[in-house]
């Protein structure tokens, strides 16, 4: 049996921009995504703390050490500059496998640090 645990989650980062007229997705500083172990393009989900918004999309590479974190398209109408909000992603794998799997989870400093 396979059953869909979570991978991967960045707790209580907070947004720097909301860019309407980008495609979509979310722009993620590429230290957070190599702490968290996400990968560019992979499928996420965006929790708003401070609004309730729930949102899937997936990861673009922001500049490295810049601490961004982007809504793009109509994922901007999602939160605000400010908001905070968890970054989650799931993976799939066998039941005994997920018994045991850590789940890397990071907990950003000040402007989104490490």
């Amino acid at each position: 049996m396979q059953i869909e645990v979570l991978k991967s989650k960045i707790h209580r980062a907070v947004l720097t921009e909301a860019n309407l007229q980008y495609v979509g997705s979310l722009t993620l500083d590429e230290d957070l995504m190599d702490a968290a172990n996400f990968i560019e393009n992979e499928k996420i989900q965006v929790v708003n703390v401070n609004n309730g918004e729930r949102l899937e999309t997936y990861l673009i590479k922001g500049k490295r050490g810049s601490g961004t974190v982007c809504l793009n398209g109509p994922a901007a109408r999602k939160g605000a500059v400010g908001d905070v909000v968890i970054i989650i992603s799931y993976a799939t794998m066998d039941f005994e496998e997920a018994k045991t799997y850590k789940p890397m989870v990071v907990f950003p400093k000040e402007g989104n640090k490490l």
